[in-house]
């Protein structure tokens, strides 16, 4: 597992990629379900502003690092935003799917009780929207480390995510020290996946 005394300033690193992973993915699922909500509730917002949600998924993101570096600065808040880019596709499109898969018989019914538009939304939409709200963050999840890890490696302002140190091993050809970088940042992976 590579050289024991590089293993301090990874676990420091991993902190750091943790850290922005939680806050992406935090505003991320926030964010991409209060978009999902307003799409549907009103048809011509969803016509409006879904076509913004694919561009922003669309985009490489590569293209747009450096114009986020010179808004934000290239420390903590542009790594968050690289991670939110990323990993808020999944839950606007998950959540939306999850809004509009309440059968029509159920709305024929909250329809006979005249139930309010709210009272539909949370009581019907929400409860149908579940299982996809959550495949949707499941995806997100594993999207918010990647966008932190690549926020890392390009921002390297402040305390270096694993990102910046896999920057730091691939330049300097650290070999050993990059395979167990590699190794950790998959991991880390699969853990924020899983929980």
């Amino acid at each position: 597992f590579g050289n024991a005394r590089l293993m301090g300033p990874m676990a420091v690193a991993l902190g750091q990629t943790f850290g922005v992973t939680v806050i992406g993915l935090v505003i991320a699922v926030v964010l991409g379900i209060g978009y999902a909500v307003v799409m549907s509730q009103w048809r011509l917002a969803e016509r409006v502003l879904y076509p913004y949600a694919v561009i922003l998924q669309t985009i490489p993101i590569l293209a747009l690092v450096p114009l986020i570096g010179i808004w934000l600065g290239y420390g903590f808040p542009a790594r968050v935003v690289v991670c939110v880019i990323i990993a808020i596709f999944p839950m606007i499109a998950n959540t939306l799917f999850g809004l509009q898969s309440a059968t029509a018989a159920a709305h024929d019914l909250f329809t006979l009780n005249k139930a309010t538009r709210w009272q539909r939304l949370l009581k019907l939409q929400f409860p149908a929207a579940v299982p996809a709200i959550f495949t949707g963050l499941r995806n997100a999840a594993g999207l918010a480390v990647i966008g932190a890890i690549v926020g890392d490696y390009f921002f390297q302002q402040g305390a270096p995510g694993i990102g910046g140190l896999l920057r730091v091993y691939t330049e300097r050809l650290q070999m050993d020290a990059l395979l167990t970088a590699v190794t950790l940042t998959a991991l880390f992976g699969v853990i924020v996946f899983t929980v």
